[in-house]
């Protein structure tokens, strides 16, 4: 099997968060992109307080590992969320990834209630096809 394609963002210091963890921010293959959970840290890898900069920090992060691999939100297929308290985070959560997919047709998207995410409230994970000029 050939090794993985692995995709950085362009902010070198986040790399060491990957590292330090074992995982890769996002791989190619072909022409698909796989992204891993992409949370609301800030520079030193610690969750933002505010849960609505908590969801906008995950979002850049995303838009920043999209980037890299010339995708943008347009080129996402697929989309899972995991929430920590979905029933209050619904609301705030909708109202911001309105912004990023704001009209049809829409990504598939899985929402998870789930009950640790490493001191974060919100990750989102996806999967996008990557453009034939990338």
């Amino acid at each position: 099997m050939a090794k993985r394609d692995v995709i950085y963002p362009a902010d070198k210091d986040r790399h060491a968060l990957y590292d330090a963890h074992g995982y890769s921010p996002a791989v190619r293959s072909g022409d698909m992109l796989f992204v891993s959970g992409q949370v609301g840290s800030r520079q030193d890898g610690t969750p933002e307080p505010d849960f609505e900069a908590q969801l906008r920090r995950a979002f850049d992060n995303l838009a920043n590992t999209l980037k890299a691999a010339g995708c943008d939100f347009d080129d996402i297929i697929d989309v899972m969320t995991f929430h920590t308290d979905p029933e209050n985070q619904l609301e705030t959560v909708l109202a911001v990834k309105n912004e990023f997919f704001p009209e049809p047709p829409f990504p598939t998207w899985t929402a998870l209630g789930v009950t640790w995410l490493a001191g974060f409230d919100f990750e989102i994970k996806v999967v996008a096809r990557i453009p034939k000029a990338a």
